[in-house]
């Protein structure tokens, strides 16, 4: 009888400790990002949501008459009822009548925007999720027209490392109609399917993250209805599924010496912030003239992929390894920084964009089109980009380093990444 009391303590105990360790994190990430939490458990854990932005500070503008474009997406639940909020925003200030037009199968967003640039459009905002902003940003780049986003996807990535007011659409509407403006890179991927070149000259945009490997096989087999259940968490069931390939590289950045390697993805980043406030690469920033390349690599199943999670725990919490340390470790992640990448693969890897899958291919090369958007964003996020300017220049002097995740056995070991100059 002493025995099975003994039992049933402990039980309650470990039970007691999962559940406060479950809190505790769910809470932590809260904290960091209030939309990652469903709502019903951020009413139960008191997570405070997003406040929504403050705009009493902001100049008042000469162009108080410009004509407004919303290009949405007709798939993403509450556009009518986001519509009408729109159309109310232009109304109470005294506006023009916006044009709201929906983007089609065949038109994600580029052709209906150069559409409503030619007819007059002084700024277009983007209704709907990573894909619609993509779609949309191709169409305003290089254009000078302004560019707000009202977010209505599963990981609205670009939107979150632009810090807009998930979660408030009325916070968001006076974000794109009144918020500051911020010029922005966008990046350009160009794929070659196959060794013999087919393909070549195929052109993507991409604002967050571009790869190859892992990350495109997660995007690839992501459930679109428990994408709908689950939100960005849907992407890590579908990664599991992968997390025994690897894949074997060249990477060549900038005209520097190329390097192969083999790992489990490589990245190429605009931006670094994921949701629940993840920061996979933290020194990518949208307007320092450069794009931000990562290859991750875990080796030593469960082992290799906790200490891969830890690191970039701890780099968001700008923790940063010394390299000695990383030679020892079975994981690794290394950082780069130029303005063109070629990668070559030994086999067809999957290649996403901003969470759209574009297939396999053999060959990528990426280049950064540097300050192609000016964007509409929070007067607090406007204020860091002189820092940001100013450490771009200084980066650009830097000669780059070189990428490895494992040197291949054909290969003498390389000298170990330096660390990138900070954003």
């Amino acid at each position: 009888m002493a025995l099975e009391t003994a039992i049933a303590l402990i039980a309650l105990l470990i039970a007691l400790f999962t559940l406060i360790l479950a809190v505790s994190v769910t809470r932590h990430i809260g904290k960091r990002d209030p939309v990652a939490v469903p709502r019903r458990w951020r009413r139960v854990l008191l997570i405070k949501p997003m406040p929504s932005m403050d705009l009493g500070a902001a100049t008042k503008r000469s162009d108080a008459r410009e004509r407004v474009a919303f290009i949405a997406n007709p798939t993403k639940d509450g556009v009518a009822e986001l519509r009408e909020q729109a159309l109310r925003a232009c109304a109470i200030r005294y506006l023009p009548q916006p044009m709201w037009l929906y983007t089609t199968p065949d038109d994600p967003g580029t052709e209906i925007t150069r559409e409503a640039i030619a007819a007059g459009a002084d700024l277009v905002v983007a209704v709907g999720g990573d894909g619609t902003v993509r779609a949309v940003a191709e169409g305003v780049a290089r254009t000078g027209v302004p560019m707000g986003i009202l977010p209505m996807g599963t990981g609205n990535l670009f939107a979150r490392n632009l810090d807009l007011p998930l979660g408030d659409t009325a916070a968001l509407l006076r974000t794109a109609l009144e918020g500051a403006e911020r010029r922005s890179d966008v990046g350009w991927l160009q794929l070659v399917r196959t060794p013999d070149g087919e393909g070549e000259g195929e052109r993507h945009i991409f604002l967050v993250i571009a790869g190859a490997g892992l990350d495109a096989e997660m995007v690839a087999g992501a459930n679109d209805r428990l994408k709908q259940r689950m939100g960005w968490v849907a992407y890590f069931f579908a990664a599991v599924r992968h997390l025994g390939k690897r894949m074997e590289a060249r990477i060549t950045v900038d005209d520097g010496e190329p390097v192969t390697s083999r790992m489990r993805t490589v990245l190429l980043a605009n931006v670094g912030k994921l949701p629940a406030g993840i920061q996979l690469i933290p020194d990518a920033s949208y307007d320092d003239g450069s794009l931000d390349v990562a290859t991750l690599d875990a080796r030593g199943g469960i082992v290799g992929w906790t200490e891969l999670f830890g690191t970039v725990v701890a780099q968001g919490a700008g923790i940063r390894e010394p390299w000695l340390l990383r030679v020892w470790k079975t994981s690794r992640i290394d950082h780069v920084r130029g303005r063109t990448v070629d990668i070559k693969v030994t086999e067809p890897q999957k290649v996403q964009v901003d969470g759209e899958s574009l297939g396999r291919a053999t060959r990528l090369r990426a280049e950064v089109d540097p300050a192609a958007l000016v964007l509409r964003v929070p007067h607090s996020s406007a204020t860091a980009s002189g820092d940001s300017e100013k450490a771009a220049k200084v980066d650009s002097a830097a000669p780059a380093p070189s990428v490895a995740a494992e040197e291949t056995p054909e290969q003498a070991p390389e000298e170990p990444a330096k660390e990138p100059a900070e954003s």
